[in-house]
């Protein structure tokens, strides 16, 4: 039997990507406040190697969301792989764990994002997740993620303005999530689908998801 060569990701710039890991075996990577800031210095120190476009992002105890907006074909996946390279390095070192296992269960999982409504849902839907979750009452309460550094929290990284504004109720449309589509959401995230309008995702689909090598 043949085997087929390994299709190799294409992601264009300027558009909007929603990216997640998780940890192996859902370890839990992140228990103390050092844990959390030292991620938020390796996506400081990514952007500005790699000039990439943040918009949001939350860490939590076992994986993360970045809401990433590359300027250059190819960008993405150079960023996305010194991030979890760098962290993993980095986190086994401080552990002393190095040689023990992989941190990540795999490759980074990730989908493009129509913008407009779309960009604005996806944001709602990871700055909510550790209210989702039940850690914290308020997002602002939750200290690593784009809510707290938008509302002035001291961070070793910056975030763009987005292709689109944020409402000045930005806060309390986070915080009342109940009404999110959080299950198609998390559909694109397992399958890597587009999350968009119907049109717009047929158009992404056809001409730029996957290419082979």
């Amino acid at each position: 039997m043949a085997i087929m060569p390994r299709r190799r990701r294409i992601a264009k710039g300027n558009i909007v990507y929603h990216v997640l890991n998780r940890a192996n075996g859902r370890l839990r990577i992140f228990k103390k406040d050092l844990d959390f800031e030292a991620f938020e210095r390796i996506l400081g120190e990514g952007i500005e190697r790699f000039e990439m476009r943040l918009c949001g992002y939350c860490i939590m105890s076992n994986h993360w969301h970045l809401v990433l907006w590359p300027v250059h074909d190819g960008d993405l996946s150079d960023f996305m792989k010194w991030i979890t390279v760098t962290h993993s390095h980095r986190w086994h070192s401080s552990h002393g764990t190095v040689g023990i296992g992989l941190l990540y269960q795999g490759r980074y999982k990730s989908f493009p994002v129509q913008k407009e409504a779309y960009y604005l849902t996806l944001m709602r839907y990871i700055e909510s997740n550790p209210v989702r979750a039940g850690l914290v009452r308020r997002s602002r309460d939750w200290s690593s993620s784009s809510m707290a550094l938008r509302l002035g929290a001291e961070k070793p990284l910056k975030l763009c303005d987005g292709p689109v504004a944020l409402p000045k109720s930005w806060q309390k449309l986070v915080d009342d999530y109940y009404r999110l589509p959080a299950n198609e959401i998390q559909s694109c995230i397992q399958r890597g689908r587009p999350f968009g309008g119907k049109e717009w995702i047929i158009k992404k689909q056809r001409n730029y998801y996957w290419n082979r090598r």
